[in-house]
């Protein structure tokens, strides 16, 4: 009511409206930063290791790649076979929140052990998708990260036939 004791003008319902909002304002919640990230959740997918095939060294070696994509080469005088073995790139699973930056550390190459005797290095190679990258699933879901690696092989005395076998590990960096 106005100062007649009657019904408010337009205008006073104006600037009561916006004094009723300013002051409702003035008590509403205001957050400081959002909650800290949740770390970030790896599996691995055993049925999908990092596989190179079947190959010879040849009498001067070189080196065996497979890559993120799923294609094979070689240099040196290292000679890929098809013959029924599989050459897949590793397949990792990774669960983080939308928008994490996820880097992945350089390790050291890793030694292989021959069944028949011989050692090879493994050297873990690019990423798909590659490195760094921002997560843009939900939570709920999962990225795929694909990683392929290179052998170093050495000549057909160092490397003799046979199955050849290792772990390696990865480290990944949520930022």
């Amino acid at each position: 009511m106005n100062k007649k004791g009657g019904i408010l003008s337009f205008r006073e319902r104006i600037i009561l409206l916006v004094t009723v909002s300013l002051l409702g304002g003035a008590f509403s919640a205001v957050n400081g930063q959002v909650l800290p990230p949740r770390p970030i959740i790896v599996t691995v997918n055993h049925a999908q290791p990092l596989a190179f095939g079947a190959f010879s060294p040849g009498l001067n070696g070189g080196t065996l790649t497979v890559r993120p994509d799923g294609s094979r080469s070689s240099t040196g005088d290292v000679v890929r076979f098809g013959m029924g073995f599989i050459f897949t790139p590793a397949m990792f699973y990774i669960r983080a929140n939308p928008g994490t930056v996820i880097t992945m550390l350089v390790n050291p190459p890793v030694t292989l052990t021959g069944s028949g005797g011989g050692t090879l290095s493994l050297q873990i190679g690019s990423t798909l998708p590659a490195m760094p990258f921002v997560t843009s699933v939900p939570w709920q879901q999962q990225t795929t990260l694909l990683v392929g690696g290179t052998l170093t092989i050495g000549d057909i005395v160092a490397n003799p036939p046979g199955n050849y076998t290792g772990t390696f590990a990865i480290t990944l960096v949520q930022q």
